[in-house]
């Protein structure tokens, strides 16, 4: 089955600002920080769109950066996608600072940010109010879980569901204390 490019969206009339992200978790985080905080993107203008991974954010770069609509951009990033991010960049026309321009690199990814800003007894909290804390332990026991540090055993509980990582991305935000929000976020 061959895989579809992700769509470029029609943006509103009054967006003059995207932060592109990678992926649908990135996205919902986000935009669950943004409720937290009591912004209003839509009023401000703002728009955060997911990519659909790295290797698209040419195309989106191409179509709301300066040789397209000029919006103002920003974005999150992957540490091992940040090659893709610079070379995007640098093809458009924007730079080559990701930093500078606005664009944020995770040490990781965005759910090892949230998973040790939060510390695993948060997180593990919150899957367990979320209901999955045996889903969770039956993880733990497997003979490939079992050696690891308890922070990559939640990392890869994360993302072992369809939907998981979108899930948590909300709910780990929503256990945030706001004065230790992750810099990429």
């Amino acid at each position: 089955m061959e895989v579809q490019p992700p769509v470029v969206p029609v943006l509103a009339p009054g967006v003059h600002s995207l932060v592109l992200v990678e992926g649908r978790s990135d996205l919902a985080a986000l935009e669950a920080l943004a409720v937290r905080r009591g912004r209003d993107l839509a009023a401000e203008g703002v728009v955060v769109v997911s990519v659909g991974g790295a290797t698209s954010i040419g195309r989106f770069l191409d179509h709301f950066g300066p040789a397209g609509l000029d919006l103002t951009l920003a974005g999150v990033c992957d540490l091992g996608e940040v090659g893709a991010y610079r070379r995007a960049l640098e093809r458009a026309g924007v730079g080559s600072d990701l930093e500078e321009l606005g664009f944020h690199v995770c040490t990781v990814d965005l759910e090892d940010e949230l998973i040790r800003a939060l510390g695993a007894p948060a997180v593990t909290e919150v899957i367990d109010a979320a209901g999955e804390l045996r889903s969770f332990r039956t993880l733990q026991q497997q003979p490939a879980q079992r050696d690891r540090p308890i922070e990559a055993q939640l990392h890869r509980f994360m993302g072992s569901k369809g939907g998981r990582k979108v899930r948590y991305a909300r709910l780990l935000v929503d256990a945030l204390d706001l004065a230790a929000v992750p810099r990429p976020l």
